[in-house]
């Protein structure tokens, strides 16, 4: 599958546009857009490749990366998937807004379906392994193309770092222990592509991340 990037306003949020080229069916995954300019980039580039969205996926629900659920769902009548675990926070979506001192109104992300460890989602002839990795937030997923050797970490994982552990529901014992039982078990030359920063290799996180010496 190929991947399209966007960088969002809120927060520096990497949103991903995943999609199969021969079926051109995508999955919007972490979908960050906040206001009309940025929620146009995602439906002009969804509309000029003639892509069909089949799903919008949630590693994880702070409000950076789940603020534009609401918009897509009702733009591609469409489900929003997430961890069940991760269902307080969807439904707190404003006083997250106001613990980040951000006064919009914003609705909570009522989730359709819920994500669970090892399940395949199937975007048109390609595949994502739904991988769990509590720590950053209690519903934590990354999301693994196993075909193409690459893995969306969400807040999990970052180039040289790792997710934050001090909001609401984050467990740093095992944050730790998900990227080293979950996401080093996968091939070192895995391309990691984060919910913020550039991307890096699993490889390359085992042997220079300073969190996980």
């Amino acid at each position: 599958m190929k991947i399209a990037i966007f960088q969002f306003s809120l927060f520096g949020i990497n949103t991903y546009v995943v999609y199969d080229p021969a079926t051109l069916c995508c999955a919007i995954i972490d979908p960050g857009m906040l206001g009309l300019q940025e929620e146009k980039a995602m439906t002009d580039f969804i509309g000029k490749n003639q892509l069909k969205v089949t799903h919008i996926i949630n590693t994880h629900l702070h409000l950076d990366h789940a603020v534009g659920n609401n918009f897509l769902k009702d733009t591609y009548k469409v489900p929003i998937l997430a961890h069940k675990d991760d269902e307080p926070l969807g439904e707190r979506m404003q006083q997250q807004a106001y613990m980040f001192g951000i006064n919009e109104n914003f609705k909570g992300v009522e989730i359709s379906d819920y994500l669970t460890d090892g399940e395949i989602i199937k975007i048109g002839d390609g595949e994502l392994k739904v991988i769990s990795v509590p720590g950053h937030s209690p519903g934590s997923v990354a999301l693994y193309d196993k075909k193409d050797g690459f893995l969306i970490a969400g807040d999990a994982l970052f180039k040289g770092s790792i997710g934050r552990t001090d909001l609401p529901g984050g467990n740093h014992t095992q944050l730790l222990s998900s990227i080293k039982d979950k996401l080093f078990t996968l091939p070192k030359n895995t391309v990691v592509y984060p919910g913020h920063g550039p991307a890096t290799t699993i490889g390359d996180e085992m042997r220079l991340n300073p969190y996980l010496q």
